[in-house]
């Protein structure tokens, strides 16, 4: 998977997003838990959209993502909202999710979008939970979010979707492996030029996520040191479901 080019346009095709959603489901998870975090870590923080509104709230964040050109967009989105530095801190940092460090541990670390579910590998996976563990203060928390088995089917039995509108369209199609519960999204896209209305650039993405059980993930979170796990489902706290779309997980250090 490749980031090049498509992270300036990444905005917006994920304008329905529920950005609002999640950054609602951290603070109540955070008041849940007992916690009142001042550094807070994005692992996968894409173009900043959930780290940037953490930090205009006052939180000192740090922003972490393997793909240069999304924290450039994210850096240059920081930098057009000055309550930005006024407020809290922020800071954009190139690591990869399995084996990311800062130089002092953190009071809370999230992950939301699914970013997980890009670890294609158990022990890819084992190994990230591994440095969440060990980048956390003793009684931090960790949140995270991965899309359900239930859910790879579903978008394979839905394929293929389509957008067609003014300034951009795609079409995108899947094929999902049901023995790894993988599932491959090949997305070409059409982007009007910023310059000329009448061009457009085409943009070729292949991205490809697994979905695990969330029974197994729980076990290795607490096989990696984490004391409480909590389960949720589609930004509540109920006990995820054939239909949850999107797990969430609370772990505690």
């Amino acid at each position: 998977m490749s980031y090049e080019g498509f992270a300036y346009t990444y905005d917006r095709l994920m304008e329905e997003m529920p950005y609002g959603e999640w950054l609602r489901f951290a603070r109540n998870s955070w008041d849940k838990f007992g916690l009142k975090p001042e550094t807070v870590v994005d692992l996968g923080c894409g173009t900043g959209s959930i780290a940037i509104p953490l930090a205009n709230e006052g939180f000192q964040v740090t922003g972490i993502d393997l793909s240069d050109d999304m924290l450039s967009v994210a850096q240059q989105k920081a930098e057009q909202l000055t309550g930005v530095s006024r407020k809290g801190g922020l800071i954009w940092v190139q690591q990869d999710l399995r084996e990311w460090e800062l130089p002092e541990p953190a009071d809370a670390a999230l992950s939301f979008c699914d970013c997980f579910n890009y670890l294609l590998e158990e022990e890819d996976i084992i190994q990230a939970f591994k440095m969440t563990y060990q980048g956390l203060k003793a009684g931090g928390l960790f949140l995270f979010d991965v899309h359900t088995p239930e859910q790879l089917k579903a978008y394979a039995d839905s394929q293929p979707f389509f957008l067609n509108e003014d300034d951009v369209s795609y079409i995108w199609t899947s094929e999902l492996d049901e023995e790894r519960m993988q599932i491959e999204h090949d997305l070409t896209i059409f982007v009007q030029e910023r310059d000329a209305s009448d061009r457009f650039r085409r943009i070729d993405e292949i991205h490809v996520q697994r979905a695990y059980s969330l029974h197994w993930l729980k076990e290795q979170l607490l096989e990696v040191g984490f004391s409480k796990v909590e389960m949720g489902s589609d930004f509540t706290w109920q006990t995820p479901g054939s239909r949850t779309e999107r797990a969430f997980f609370a772990a505690m250090k």
